[in-house]
């Protein structure tokens, strides 16, 4: 295996002993279930192999980016009932944000990116109050599944061990999807009160009450070749956007 120095977890003391970062990578999914045939740490898998792509497109233009283990779990609050789907809670999420800043913060990488994979996480009011308790540090996060309009990719719409992500499982780790007569067909109920479906209204889903098989969105449709497009596509564009990251000064951010 070729060691790769983008990445904590491979690299080593004899690399890092003489070197300065400029931004931490820290990948942040979940484990699920995903339909009936997609494995419960899609969204880890995911994270893992996403990060490590757009930071080695990153390192390559010479952005000195250092990607983080990944974290496999995230905020299941609406899926108490599905069995082993691992919950933690907000506050968990935050206790374990201000460790790991901490330490960033004490040996001088003061830009974060929280790379996240699930969309159950929601960072925004962790980093707002870690970015008042931490006035150096530039704190940020994206969601990889929305850098890119995916109908330009995949037929189906869906937001969870749909087409998009079973067409990643296909290129990533065929060896962990189950054949396609075990596939359920990610049928799923909407709210009747409009607002929360327009979008502008929110209240949480409860999982089992709108999915039989855990999934939304139908995953028929699903290719490698289509896995492999989209992968290619949005890593491209989180690498270009992490080097930018690298670069910039966080004193002089706006136009």
């Amino acid at each position: 295996m070729n060691i790769r120095p983008y990445i904590l977890a491979e690299t080593n003391w004899n690399a890092l002993k003489d070197t300065q970062f400029d931004l931490a990578v820290l990948p942040w999914g979940a484990t699920e279930a995903h339909n009936y045939h997609l494995p419960y740490a899609t969204d880890n898998y995911e994270a893992d192999a996403l990060a490590a792509e757009s930071a080695r497109i990153a390192w390559e233009q010479g952005g000195k980016a250092i990607v983080l283990p990944t974290l496999p779990f995230g905020v299941n609050t609406g899926q108490s009932d599905i069995y082993l789907d691992i919950n933690l809670n907000p506050s968990t999420q935050f206790a374990i944000l201000s460790d790991i800043i901490e330490v960033l913060n004490r040996q001088g990488i003061y830009k974060l990116l929280i790379f996240n994979s699930h969309g159950g996480n929601n960072f925004k009011p962790l980093v707002r109050k870690l970015g008042l308790k931490y006035p150096k540090m530039f704190i940020s996060f994206c969601f990889w599944a929305q850098a890119l309009d995916k109908s330009k990719y995949f037929e189906e719409k869906g937001d969870h061990a749909d087409e998009m992500e079973t067409s990643l499982m296909l290129h990533l780790h065929p060896d962990l999807v189950l054949p396609k007569e075990t596939w359920g067909d990610g049928a799923s109920k909407a709210y009747k009160i409009k607002s929360y479906s327009e979008g502008w209204a929110w209240a949480e889903r409860q999982w089992s009450s709108i999915s039989a098989d855990t999934g939304v969105g139908n995953p028929h449709k699903s290719t490698k070749e289509k896995g492999e497009r989209f992968f290619s596509d949005v890593t491209q564009k989180m690498g270009d956007f992490m080097y930018e990251l690298c670069q910039a000064d966080v004193g002089d951010l706006y136009v």
